[in-house]
Parts: structure tokens; sequence; C-alpha cells
């Protein structure tokens, strides 16, 4: 299968600059294979070892950090011989963390050497205090597949090509195409294995049994790697992330985990989960100024999880849905697609949201994001509503060039207001140009 994250690689190996490069992501989102794939394809060899349990490289890197003795070590561990054109990846890096140190020594004594290292504990490893090369290397973030990955992986690329092209009278032609994909996206989600399994055997059973096995992988992570004191406090934040989202107004609040639950008590258990790339955390602005960061408010935030399937695995929702018209779309309050059009922003698309609420009404915008100088609200809709209540409050406010609402409704643009269909919404900032007023 194919990862957009396959053309930044490319880009950091033809950088002028390249340092070491970190690739940071959740468990399970396809670290490995991309890895190993893009150092098959565009390398005439590849020097993998896997840091996990592995007492040699603990060993290794305990020593003197010398760049010869090092490499003569990996080459022993790879059976590779390693020269100027072999990509070296550390796995699993976070369980030898004098090796993220020895990055430092790769990038400026011997930056002919091209290394990528990753973990999928590899947020918390940064944040326990080792010793981290600041400035000496590259970061990278690799998420789920979007829903545009999706329908390549399942064949449909014809489908996605003609989404790219943006001639959305002819997407419209094709309307139940795109609906019907995007509801098997939305139980499926994803994760590299679940969209896989399912394109090779269409049975949505087998998908979910891989969804229960990743969650059983998470929560094993919590009590082997978290502070003990931490673990019970990650589980209840954790399960609680459906419920947080079933609300209409999906600010997180701390009493849903427990009653009587404050803030500080629960504060490492979310930064350890966000570390881990299991949540992502979407802060609350109170003015959508420039730079959006500095109108954040620290006490209101919503809180979504890594991918829609495993979100709708961890709610239990059943695979019945997909048949009942687009019921789909609009279980438990639109919380699945809110999840859903968050990944397609975050993923290779690197946006940053925030959502914006009037301090004394029921005004809300579901995102904000900034692009070039402006900042663009989007609504979402979980079916054909074509209502903008609360975008038209923030408009009489803030007077923007222009704002986004997606839907189930096919493209269309109303003046200020364009509508976007759910299933476009990963083309969003490939278009975005276009859709600024001139």
């Amino acid at each position: 299968m194919f990862r957009n994250a396959f053309n930044d690689l490319i880009a950091w190996k033809t950088s002028a600059g390249r340092k070491p490069l970190v690739l940071r992501g959740a468990r399970q989102v396809g670290k490995t294979w991309l890895l190993k794939e893009f150092g098959k394809t565009s390398y005439p060899r590849c020097a993998y070892v896997n840091f996990e349990n592995n007492r040699r490289m603990k060993h290794l890197f305990l020593g003197d950090l010398n760049i010869d003795r090092l490499v003569a070590g990996l080459q022993i561990e790879s059976s590779v011989t390693i020269t100027d054109d072999t990509l070296i990846i550390f796995d699993e890096v976070q369980e030898v963390p004098q090796a993220l140190t020895s990055l430092k020594y790769f990038a400026e004594n011997a930056p002919r050497y091209q290394i990528i290292a990753a973990g999928s504990l590899l947020g918390v490893a940064l944040h326990s205090g080792n010793s981290f090369p600041v400035g000496k290397v590259d970061f990278m973030d690799l998420h789920p597949m979007n829903y545009a990955e999706f329908l390549q992986a399942g064949g449909h690329e014809n489908l996605l090509q003609l989404l790219r092209s943006g001639d959305y009278e002819w997407v419209a032609v094709f309307r139940d195409k795109y609906v019907d994909s995007l509801k098997q996206y939305y139980y499926i989600g994803g994760m590299p294995e679940a969209v896989s399994a399912f394109a090779e055997t269409k049975d949505l059973g087998q998908v979910r049994k891989i969804h229960n096995r990743l969650l059983a992988a998470y929560e094993q992570d919590f009590s082997k790697h978290a502070p003990s004191k931490v673990v019970p406090r990650l589980r209840m934040l954790w399960n609680s992330l459906p419920t947080q989202l079933a609300r209409e107004n999906r600010k997180f609040v701390y009493g849903l985990i427990r009653q009587g639950a404050r803030a500080r008590e629960y504060e490492l258990a979310l930064q350890w989960l966000a570390d881990c790339g299991l949540v992502h955390k979407v802060p609350r602005v109170n003015k959508p100024g420039i730079p959006l960061a500095a109108y954040q408010d620290f006490s209101s935030f919503k809180l979504y999880m890594l991918d829609v399937g495993m979100l709708g695995a961890l709610s239990g929702l059943d695979q019945r849905t997909l048949l009942e018209g687009n019921g789909v779309f609009s279980e438990f309050q639109g919380a699945l697609t809110e999840q859903y059009v968050l990944q397609q922003l975050i993923g290779d698309k690197k946006i940053k949201p925030y959502y914006w609420s009037a301090d004394k009404s029921t005004a809300e915008v579901d995102f904000l994001f900034q692009y070039s100088s402006a900042i663009i609200p989007l609504e979402v809709k979980a079916t054909e509503n074509l209502q903008a209540k609360s975008l038209k409050s923030y408009r009489q406010r803030y007077q923007p060039a222009f704002a986004l609402r997606c839907s189930l409704a096919d493209y269309r643009r109303d003046d200020w207001l364009i509508n976007l269909p759910l299933y476009a919404v990963n083309v969003l900032t490939d278009r975005l140009a276009s859709l600024l007023p001139v």
C-alpha cells in the first residue's frame, strides 16, 4: 500500500541540510513497514536494527559513543555493510535512550550517515529527562491512513483522482460510491493492519478483532511503561473518551472520568496518552487571532482518539450500523464524523486545529486553523444538515474571508460559505489557495 509520508521521506533524503530523522507515531500506524519499504526502494542497502529487548544494542550504546565504534557494532547486528549510501534504521529506539543521544554525534561528526530513528513511545522518551539532541535532528509524525490512502488501498484510485481534480459536478455523479466507501472508513479506520485485512478479505469481523487486539496492546503499554501510580487514571481517562465525544458539547469534562475528578489528578495521564500519539488535544481559542496559539484558553479543550475505527471499537459500534442508511455518520451525536475530519486535517496535511466558542452563548465552531495569513473556520455536520447558525454568529463577529462547512451534501458555494462533502475533506489543503477570494 502507498503512504503519503513516503514523499516526505524522499524530501528528507534529498534535502541539503539533512539531519538524523526522528519518526514519531503510535503503535501499529505503520512506521516499521514504511521505513523498511523506503530503505528497500530508495537505497542500495538498508541496515535495520530493532532495539526492543535487545541486550546487545543496550551494551553497545552504554559505552563510548564513538561513531566508528557504533557503526562497527551496527554492521554486525544488521549483517549489512554500512556506507554513505546505506539507510540506517533504529526501530523502537526509545528502549535504548543512549541511542537517541548518539544522534547528536552522528549529526555533528558524521553527517554522511543517513539515519532514521522510530518508536511507538518516542514522545514519552523525549519527555523523560534523558539527554536529547535538541536542534540536531529532524522530526516527522506518522498517523493512521487517511481517507485518500484508504481509497488507494481499496483499489479506488480513480475515485481519488476525480476528487483531486476538483470537478465537483462529476464527483456528485458518483456520490453513492464515495458515501459507501466513507461508511466503510468510519468503521475500519486507518490502522494499516485493519485496512489491509479488509482489502484482502472484506471481513468486517476480522477488522474488529484487529481493533480489539490493538486496544489490548495499548492497555498493556499502560501497565508496562507508564508510572504505576498513573496507570489506573490512564485507563479511566482512556475509557471515558467515547462518553466525552458523545456529548453535544465536546469540551473535555474531567467529571465524566469519575465523579469529583479534577484536572491536576489527570494531567500526567493526559500528557502520557498525548506523548504516545493515542489522543489529540484540540485547544479552545477565545479569539481567532494570528497566531492562534496566542489566544488559547488552556482550561478548555476537546480530546479525540488517534483513529475513527479505534474509537468505534472502544465504543462498541456494531457493524450493522453500516447497513442502516447513513446512520453511522450521526452515531453518538456525530462524534465519529468529527473524529474523521480531525484525522484528515492533522495527517499528512499537517494542520494544527483549534476550536472556537463564544464566552456567553452556545455558538461554537468545530475547528479553526491558520492558512497563510487567514484564519479559516470549519463546521462539521454529520449528515446533509445545511444549517450554519454558529458560523453565522462567528461571521458577524469576525468577518472571515470565507468559511467551510463539511457535510454529506454536495459541493456548493454561497457567497462566503463553502460546503465541502465529507469525503472531500482530505483534498482540502490542496485547494485552499483556489478557495480564497481573489
